[in-house]
């Protein structure tokens, strides 16, 4: 293996994400795993050059204080403890190290030498995805998205044809982007991919359901069902390769940590998963993929593209989804894309959509008294995904869009821009 790697055990920090990033930035491989993380497993890991035990305010987990395996302090590794007041470490700190405790215990202690880099990151997964999948193949969800392109490349520089890639039109994408998704990989990247047209099928499990974490569960489900049924169509397809990148995995929940929100591919997965999973991303944060897809030729217009969920419009049309509120988020958000790059303002801000809430407002439209919906517009600028601030959008852009979504779109009265950042709101509605 061509990195390094310190080992972060989650045991009830928040700062988690915090100390891993310093320590990628001195140029050092890390990652976080949970805190019952046994010694075998630990062994596994490759290249370990020490562990930092992270402790915090959610040390607490049911009544009991969570604590590392006592056989841990036996395997020789160098070890630093932060906030866990149990440690046998040496070395030990009430609150986060700066950078140059850091720089000590990764240098000085651990012996680690600064290898991480993402040329250095793609071999070693490309490493890891060989030796996992061996000469079997591997089903991916490609929605066309960043992270699950730059999985795709991946795969694709691993294993070549073993991979097999599927595009389910699940009828929540934005406008024309299952046309995009065919023409890129299909007609220009050669992909080997299947189409699935499952509009109405999806749709109709989501009749009714209102629950963002039931309509998350129910395209998730439903997704791993579609792509079981397409792997009975092939032969040897035993993984099922995913886009699950960090954020994700903090978002769904740990086990020191409440969800926030489950994502698809993480708390939306069924318990009877046929599929052994391939996800070579889940260690980085957002900027890291985007890096990723550089590093492995991706064209730019594909890595900077807008971000979009999995769930798709479905987590855009709040509550419970109706076909005309779906058609209305997804002709709305046409148009905010397109008044955005009008203005420049695609290269600037890092998302942008709208949604539309499962309520209406009184308003005025040919001299006659409507009650109809309202868009909301969201635009945010962020780093990694874990915060994020409100990009303040020129009043004649809001206008403009404004003008265009109440002449253009149908069974909408109001338009309204959201102010709210991360913390306390989340990025997405649901």
């Amino acid at each position: 293996m061509k990195q390094d790697l310190i080992v972060i055990l989650d045991l009830g920090s928040t700062q988690n994400t915090v100390i891993a990033r310093e320590i990628r930035d001195l140029g050092v491989y890390s990652e976080i795993h949970p805190h019952d993380i046994t010694a075998e497993e630990l062994k596994a890991l490759p290249n370990v050059k020490g562990i930092i035990l992270n402790g915090g305010e959610n040390r607490v987990v049911d009544g009991l204080e969570v604590q590392i395996r006592p056989e841990l302090y036996e395997l020789g590794y160098p070890m630093l403890s932060v906030d866990y007041p149990q440690s046998k470490c040496v070395a030990r700190f009430a609150e986060l190290p700066d950078k140059d405790a850091l720089r000590k215990f990764l240098f000085e202690d651990c012996k680690a030498e600064t290898n991480w880099n993402m040329k250095n990151f793609i071999e070693d997964q490309i490493e890891l995805i060989r030796n996992q999948v061996g000469d079997r193949k591997v089903l991916l969800a490609l929605s066309g998205g960043v992270d699950s392109s730059v999985v795709a490349a991946m795969l694709i520089k691993a294993i070549g044809q073993q991979l097999v890639c599927v595009h389910v039109n699940h009828g929540l994408m934005r406008k024309n982007e299952s046309e995009s998704v065919v023409k890129v990989f299909r007609d220009e990247l050669h992909a080997n991919l299947i189409y699935v047209d499952a509009s109405e099928r999806f749709l109709g499990k989501l009749e009714h359901v209102a629950d963002p974490e039931q309509k998350r569960k129910i395209i998730g489900g439903e997704f791993i069902r579609v792509f079981e049924e397409e792997a009975r169509k092939l032969e040897g397809i035993d993984f099922l390769g995913q886009g699950t990148i960090y954020p994700d995995i903090i978002e769904s929940g740990t086990k020191t940590a409440k969800m926030v929100k489950s994502h698809h591919n993480v708390g939306g997965l069924p318990e009877d998963l046929k599929f052994e999973l391939v996800e070579p991303l889940k260690q980085l944060f957002k900027d890291e993929v985007r890096a990723c897809g550089v590093e492995l030729g991706l064209p730019h217009d594909m890595v900077y593209r807008q971000p979009f969920p999995g769930p798709g419009l479905g987590v855009r049309c709040l509550g419970a989804i109706t076909r005309d509120r779906l058609e209305a988020v997804r002709e709305s958000d046409a148009i905010l894309r397109e008044e955005f790059a009008r203005a420049g303002l695609d290269k600037k801000v890092w998302q942008y959509f709208t949604v539309i809430p499962d309520f209406k407002s009184v308003g005025m439209k040919n001299n006659a008294r409507v009650f109809e919906y309202m868009v909301i517009i969201r635009a945010i600028n962020t780093v990694d995904a874990m915060t994020a601030s409100v990009e303040k959008v020129d009043w004649d852009v809001l206008e403009r869009i404004t003008e265009r979504i109440l002449a253009e779109v149908e069974n909408v009265n109001r338009v309204c821009f959201d102010m709210s950042p991360k913390p306390p709101a989340t990025i997405e509605f649901e």
